[in-house]
């Protein structure tokens, strides 16, 4: 069950970064990483779409992240961009190219040696007041670096870094969803008589605004991979590191786990330069309402 939820919330937020990315592009320049950004997307229908896909998407992902483990459920969201393959071919009626087929077999083959090695087990559900504070702010020094980075360039660079400073931001995200299914599981007031879900859900409007900003800033073959990818690594290396959620690190079983997370970037890549994937289409803002 938690594999299955983990990839349906897959295909949901692939859905949803595809429909807010081509609302995004049309929303004003001077409106980026500001909160009048996601004001202005509230009122496009093709953005509200998004947004509901998004929330059925976290839905599932809190499920999963309350019943498996970071390590486990953060890498199956790379699978969002195999369901955009069938869907994009569908709705554009154009048949799967050579080099999306080689694209999807990487991320499979990368995603499923990945884990059959790691082998990974649910760890804890939550650490310690100080190994909280050190990961908050090492995380936010982070995404700090990324969106200085991102304002002294600009296109498709600026779209990469704002990618990597939202994928980087949602690695925390999904740890503070793990903690807060513990405390939910507990009940509703150990839930809210902590801090967790309110740096979630601050953290999760952060997070949306730079992402938006990464739609907004370059064309989707940009941001969605760098996203997609940033996101589990991050993740991989907080649930190993913060909540002890056990990798194989005898022998060569690291190198391989490299190897596999390598293969599966460059398959991210090469899916989301595909036609099917990314809509990177020319047309006027108002074709994108």
């Amino acid at each position: 069950m938690v594999v299955a939820s983990a990839l349906a919330s897959a295909l949901l937020y692939a859905l949803a970064a595809v429909t807010q990315q081509r609302a995004a592009r049309a929303a004003p320049a001077e409106d980026s990483l500001r909160l009048r950004l996601l004001v202005g997307l509230l009122q496009r229908p093709l953005w509200l779409v998004g947004l509901g896909c998004d929330v059925s998407a976290f839905l599932l992902q809190f499920y999963a992240l309350d019943h498996g483990s970071l390590v486990l459920v953060q890498p199956l969201l790379v699978s969002g961009l195999l369901f955009a393959l069938p869907l994009g071919a569908f709705t554009s009626h154009e048949r799967l190219r050579r080099a999306d087929y080689v694209g999807a077999a990487m991320v499979v083959v990368g995603l499923s040696v990945f884990l059959i090695t790691a082998q990974p087990d649910r760890g804890s559900a939550d650490a310690s007041s100080k190994v909280w504070l050190m990961l908050v702010v090492s995380t936010m020094f982070a995404v700090s670096v990324l969106v200085f980075a991102a304002q002294h360039t600009g296109g498709s660079r600026r779209a990469g870094f704002l990618a990597a400073a939202a994928g980087t931001m949602y690695g925390l995200t999904a740890a503070l969803t793990k903690a807060c299914g513990h405390l939910f599981d507990a009940g509703l007031k150990h839930l809210f008589t902590s801090w967790k879900p309110f740096a979630l859900a601050a953290g999760g409007v952060s997070g949306t605004v730079v992402d938006q900003s990464a739609y907004q800033s370059g064309p989707l073959n940009w941001s969605l991979p760098i996203l997609t990818v940033v996101d589990p690594i991050v993740s991989i290396a907080i649930g190993a590191f913060v909540f002890g959620e056990g990798i194989e690190i005898d022998g060569i079983a690291p190198l391989i786990e490299a190897l596999a997370l390598i293969v599966m970037t460059i398959g991210v890549f090469k899916l989301s330069s595909s036609p099917l994937v990314a809509h990177t289409t020319q047309e006027g803002p108002e074709a994108k309402q």
